[in-house]
């Protein structure tokens, strides 16, 4: 079997994966979220290490005396932390992907004459989403911690080269070029880190973990660490990096969209590291053979929130899947448009003041309109996304779906009316740790081939695009302009 770890943002995920692709076993632990301050988002990295060893713990005590071929890893993005490369004792928090404290950090770059490059490097836009800015605020913060890391004691990494080091007992030192690529300090184009960017962030290049490939032999489990198991480490992705990969766009223009809280779209783009000022993220989607293959990202901040909203907020609904029964009472929205900019608009917008808005409410608007409505408007943000996206000239000729949303067919069949494609919903519908699974087992030949892959995870569910008035998506334009400029006022 494969043994994938998913360590995501609250908690820890493994699984067992067979030959044929199906689930062995499952494992799962969350871990605390730490929140010290407003706009503060913090992990104790021993903590992640311990939930990771709970997950696992869980699929060994069902699969038993079992071989592993490989073993792969996803992992949260952006977070970062510091730890002594010979106990593996961490000095400070992690910095979460979600924390905002930088701020202040990136406006006191701004006269810098390098950080005018930092996208066309990157292909990440100037936000405290990232690693770069997060390291620099522990320079300037934590000034005796960072001196342990210019003096080489202390190392630094994002998820993936923490559990890594802990896998192997402070053996290896790698992050893969995905996880690399959201760092901001990584030239996507060459494939390195950026002495420039390293420069005006002041990170030492000797503190940072060695690039290596998506898949392949590229690390080895510590029985002494790792339930006396000594396993290759043949596979690493950041999250949404993983979850293409899982579900084997591996073609040019392939896509996927992960509707979860939030709804996340990557596009397969191929060699090319096109970096297109749309309001969209270019990221590397894997390094197989030192080969980089390149993705358009976008990411809608309310997707499954907006239904939880319902639920919970207006209370309209019982369960999150009731939505769909309710939108489905009524032929259409009866002129509502809902603007689900609760915690602000998110590519290609970027409108991070902007509230959420409900246009058109009349004496005959019921609850089922108003279901109907935020429904659609999941379906509309995914389709605004695309619609920068298709500035790369690729066009998009179907979409995989995953994530709890998904499972609403009305919410896929708009999606795939609106984007006039088919969508594909799979069996299983954990892509992420299946991605990590697919890189492991491809990287010590458990599967032979990127084909082999395609045929794993089976359709569950064809939606094929019919007709939709164009009056519904220029309604939802001039709403979304109403929000803006509202905000704006």
């Amino acid at each position: 079997m494969i043994l994938a770890i998913d360590a995501g943002t609250t908690g820890v995920t493994a699984l067992a994966i067979r030959k044929d692709g199906s689930r062995a076993a499952h494992g799962y632990q969350e871990f605390p979220q730490h929140f010290p301050q407003p706009g503060w988002v913090e992990h104790d990295l021993e903590e992640i290490w311990q939930a990771t060893l709970s997950a696992v713990k869980q699929v060994l005590d069902v699969v038993g005396d079992v071989t592993f071929a490989g073993l792969g890893i996803t992992n949260q993005r952006e977070t970062v932390g510091l730890w002594n490369k010979t106990t593996l004792d961490s000095p400070t928090p992690a910095i979460v992907w979600q924390d905002r404290r930088t701020t202040q950090v990136l406006k006191d770059l701004e006269n810098h004459p390098s950080i005018s490059k930092v996208q066309k490097l990157t292909g990440l836009p100037l936000d405290p989403y990232f690693s770069a800015s997060k390291l620099r605020w522990i320079a300037i913060n934590k000034p005796e911690i960072w001196n342990e890391v210019v003096e080489g004691n202390l190392v630094i990494g994002t998820i993936d080269a923490y559990l890594v080091a802990r896998l192997t007992n402070g053996k290896a030192h790698i992050t893969d070029a995905t996880n690399a690529s959201r760092t901001q300090l990584y030239d996507i184009h060459q494939g390195e880190w950026s002495a420039e960017l390293l420069d005006l962030f002041g990170i030492p290049l000797h503190a940072l973990p060695t690039v290596v490939d998506s898949s392949g032999m590229l690390a080895e489990t510590n029985p002494d660490s790792f339930f006396g198991l000594s396993i290759p480490i043949s596979g690493i992705a950041g999250d949404q990096q993983a979850a293409l990969f899982g579900q084997t766009q591996f073609e040019v223009g392939g896509a996927k969209c992960t509707y979860g809280t939030g709804a996340f779209i990557l596009q397969n783009i191929g060699s090319d590291s096109l970096v297109l000022d749309n309001g969209l993220i270019t990221t590397v989607a894997w390094q197989l053979d030192g080969t980089r293959t390149y993705a358009s990202e976008g990411s809608v901040f309310v997707a499954g929130a907006a239904i939880q909203w319902l639920r919970d907020g207006l209370k309209i609904i019982e369960k999150s899947e009731d939505s769909e029964r309710l939108a489905n009472s009524v032929p259409d929205n009866g002129g509502v448009v809902f603007v689900p900019a609760l915690t602000g608009l998110g590519a290609p917008y970027w409108e991070p003041e902007a509230t959420g808005t409900i246009f058109g409410i009349t004496r005959g608007t019921t609850d089922a309109h108003i279901a109907r409505a935020t429904l659609e408007a999941i379906a509309f943000q995914v389709k605004d996304i695309f619609d920068a996206m298709g500035q790369t000239g690729i066009k998009l000729s179907k979409l995989r779906v995953d994530g709890g949303a998904s499972a609403n067919d009305l919410l896929m069949q708009v999606q795939s009316d609106l984007l006039e494609v088919p969508l594909q919903r799979p069996i299983h519908l954990d892509s992420t740790a299946l991605g990590a699974a697919y890189l492991a087992g491809l990287g010590v030949g458990f599967w032979s081939s990127l084909e082999e892959l395609k045929n794993l995870n089976p359709i569950e569910k064809h939606f094929e695009p019919g007709p939709i008035s164009p009056e519904l998506f220029a309604n939802w334009k001039k709403a979304v302009a109403a929000t803006i400029s509202f905000a704006h006022n």
